[in-house]
């Protein structure tokens, strides 16, 4: 049995903090902002940072990793995913002066330093419940309630005393991504979080986020619970600092359709827009050959710029590296020693041009160097688009970013859903700041909300009449 103030604090709609004071030394680099959300983070011991792409987040983990290792004489592990592990080490921790604290270890066996990075694919090489600390870099990749990676790692680090996760600010309102993120930090499991904040619309998708509703009666509660163990922004000064440097220069999406051989049939004189999946997939390997085309003659156009080639067929991916000199194609059957050679390289200018996939590229990787982009092949996943678009448009950039989107006359129903995607996004992006913003810049700033508690010092007396 538990007593009642026990029964009452597992109800109380704050995560409590489990963390403590940051003794150690900070970067002299670091900026005050992000110096802060550090500092949060220590205190809170199990927490979440959700900040716009290029606001810090490595200089952050890694100074959150100093302070754990500070104080408790412990190692911290650090996950990060293929290709941005070996830039943290190689890149990130030199230029933040860590370059003796951190270093790559492939298992347990060869760690050297207090501070061990690793890929999400050697997880099972490590016993996770000897670390002080383990730190998940773009924990997005938990966000799929069912995939074995994020069932490990839960289960693995529901002893370690301290977490912290950190990605770009999530897509706003996915709860199923939230949801993961506090079953991780141990601070409620996700049906928990549903069913204390959220109904179901009734949708068959029982775990789709679109299906969940906030209840408007739990809206305040659920944010300021939120708060409590995250903190959001995608500029600093929505956790209230000014900060120069962080205006994104301008992106211009750049729209290229091409037109394909089309024979009449089935009684129609022109072609009709693809509608359902299996129509756009196959509009898509109809025209690879035109699409491929367009893309080696915009290449061509600037033959001294940098150049980062999205697409998601193989078939692409051959045709491009075929068609364009000098193109490099990283694909998932490639080794991880030529993945994180050619990755590594493109952000330091060689190779010159790329030819990836989004989901083998998208996440976690600096190309500030490069401004210029093109998707040679679009598909529905806007996340995939939003993430991909931001290795070069991102905070550092300070160049006008192009981003050239080529799809056949076959696929307008493509382009029309991602940009109502991305309008979406971006009302709800800001709906999600605006709630947030208050409340994480107080937290971030040191500010402690007061809850209060009512304790009744006089005897309570019944009228003379009951």
């Amino acid at each position: 049995m538990i007593d009642y103030e026990e029964f009452l604090a597992r109800k109380a709609t704050v995560a409590p903090s489990v963390g403590f004071d940051p003794t150690a030394p900070f970067p002299a680099s670091i900026k005050p902002f992000q110096k802060a959300v550090a500092t949060w983070a220590c205190r809170k011991g199990r927490s979440a940072v959700f900040g716009g792409t290029g606001t810090g987040k490595t200089i952050t983990e890694m100074s959150v990793a100093r302070q754990i290792v500070e104080h408790t004489g412990g190692q911290v592990l650090l996950f990060a995913p293929l290709a941005v592990a070996e830039q943290i080490v190689e890149i990130e921790a030199p230029k933040f002066g860590f370059e003796n604290e951190i270093a790559y270890a492939a298992d347990e066996g060869k760690i050297k330093t207090p501070i061990a990075v690793t890929n999400y694919d050697r997880r099972e090489k490590f016993d996770l419940s000897q670390f002080a600390g383990v730190i998940l870099d773009e924990s997005s990749i938990i966000k799929n309630e069912d995939g074995k990676t994020r069932k490990e790692l839960t289960e693995g680090c529901a002893s370690v005393p301290y977490l912290l996760c950190a990605s770009a600010t999530p897509a706003p309102n996915d709860w199923v991504e939230l949801g993961q993120h506090t079953e991780f930090l141990g601070v409620m499991t996700a049906k928990e979080m549903l069913s204390m904040f959220f109904v179901h619309d009734g949708s068959v998708r029982a775990n789709a986020e679109e299906d969940w509703r906030l209840k408007r009666h739990a809206e305040k509660d659920f944010w300021r619970w939120l708060a409590s163990w995250a903190v959001m922004f995608r500029h600093p000064r929505d956790i209230g600092f000014e900060e120069e440097g962080y205006d994104l220069p301008p992106l211009r999406m750049i729209q290229k359709t091409v037109k394909i051989d089309y024979a009449p049939t089935g009684g129609f004189l022109f072609p009709l827009e693809a509608s359902t999946l299996l129509e756009r997939n196959a509009a898509r390997r109809d025209s690879i050959d035109e699409r491929v085309k367009a893309a080696a003659e915009l290449v061509a156009s600037a033959p001294e710029e940098s150049w980062l080639l999205w697409c998601h067929l193989n078939s692409e991916a051959d045709a491009l590296t075929k068609a364009i000199p000098g193109a490099v194609n990283v694909q998932g059957s490639d080794s991880q020693e030529h993945k994180a050679r050619n990755l590594l390289g493109f952000a330091k200018g060689k190779p010159r041009i790329l030819v990836s996939k989004p989901k083998i590229a998208g996440h976690g990787m600096n190309f500030q160097n490069c401004n210029r982009m093109i998707f040679v092949g679009l598909s529905d996943s806007f996340e995939q688009l939003f993430q991909a678009v931001r290795r070069c448009w991102r905070f550092g950039q300070d160049r006008e970013v192009f981003v050239y989107c080529i799809s056949s006359e076959l696929e307008g129903a493509v382009v029309a859903n991602l940009q109502k995607k991305e309008a979406k996004y971006e009302k709800m992006a800001q709906g999600m700041m605006e709630h947030m913003r208050d409340i994480c810049s107080e937290n971030v700033r040191g500010a402690q909300r007061k809850i209060s508690v009512y304790e009744p010092k006089v005897k309570m007396r019944l009228p003379e009449w009951l």
